[in-house]
């Protein structure tokens, strides 16, 4: 990496960490119904209005020792974690994409991907409008921005959408239960649209597998949640990152190896 793509990465992560505070917000905020705006930012417990020093990301949620500084109740390290996460995606979208106008579909992407994320861990729930109006905004920018023909894009709109659609079925027929929310369905599609169809199928194999080995985990531990299921927007989000970036070279080298082989 060169000093000036270090610069980019890092000047990106920076932003990250505001935008994950804000994609907090909106992840929580718009599922209950209530502003992004109103009320400004308040310990949920208390209600007492955070001011500048509580609302620095990460680093208030290290100096409080994870505790509201007005009442001591805990503070979700989801909040923390979001942030750095967001943090690093930023810093990843920005050093592997560069300075190019893709950069914008990037951001946009693991930007939705943050915010249905935080939703489904909350409350298991991936809002539609989020998942919509990034769908609208990225159909907009591929029709100038299409590194694939902009067919693809729009095929995969409808395979990723689908084949979800079609797993929901089979689970509901086969094993009398839902197995796959509409949030899940709606988010392959807006995925679909950033990706193409190569690499949204192969989101669909990298979340599969992730959130198996997370099932795993679960079950070998025995977690008193168990009973609450897996959100899988966060292993969607996961694979659909990963993909982005490095699904193709994978694909590549599997079908070489079957090749060599």
């Amino acid at each position: 990496m060169d000093t000036l793509s270090l610069l980019y990465a890092i000047t990106a992560a920076l932003f990250g960490l505001v935008f994950g505070s804000f994609f907090n917000v909106v992840g929580i905020r718009i599922v209950k119904k209530e502003s992004i705006a109103y009320p400004p930012s308040h310990c949920v417990q208390c209600s007492h209005e955070l001011k500048a020093l509580d609302l620095i990301p990460v680093l208030s949620y290290i100096g409080l020792r994870g505790a509201c500084r007005y009442c001591r109740a805990k503070i979700s390290p989801i909040y923390p974690i979001g942030e750095f996460v967001t943090a690093i995606a930023f810093a990843v979208t920005t050093w592997q994409i560069g300075p190019s106008l893709e950069l914008i579909v990037g951001l946009l992407f693991v930007s939705i991907l943050m915010i249905c994320s935080v939703a489904d861990i909350r409350y298991r729930i991936i809002p539609d409008t989020v998942v919509f109006s990034g769908m609208i905004a990225v159909l907009l920018l591929r029709i100038w921005i299409h590194p694939l023909p902009f067919w693809n894009y729009i095929t995969a709109f409808f395979v990723g959408g689908g084949l979800l659609y079609l797993i929901a079925l089979a689970s509901i027929f086969f094993l009398k239960k839902e197995g796959m929310g509409g949030g899940d369905i709606k988010l392959f599609a807006f995925i679909g649209l950033v990706a193409g169809i190569k690499l949204t199928l192969f989101t669909l194999f990298a979340a599969s597998l992730l959130g198996t080995m997370y099932g795993l985990v679960q079950i070998r531990v025995k977690s008193s949640r168990e009973d609450q299921g897996i959100p899988f927007g966060p292993f969607i989000a996961a694979g659909a990152f990963f993909s982005y970036f490095w699904g193709e070279p994978v694909i590549n080298w599997y079908l070489s190896f079957i090749h060599f082989n």
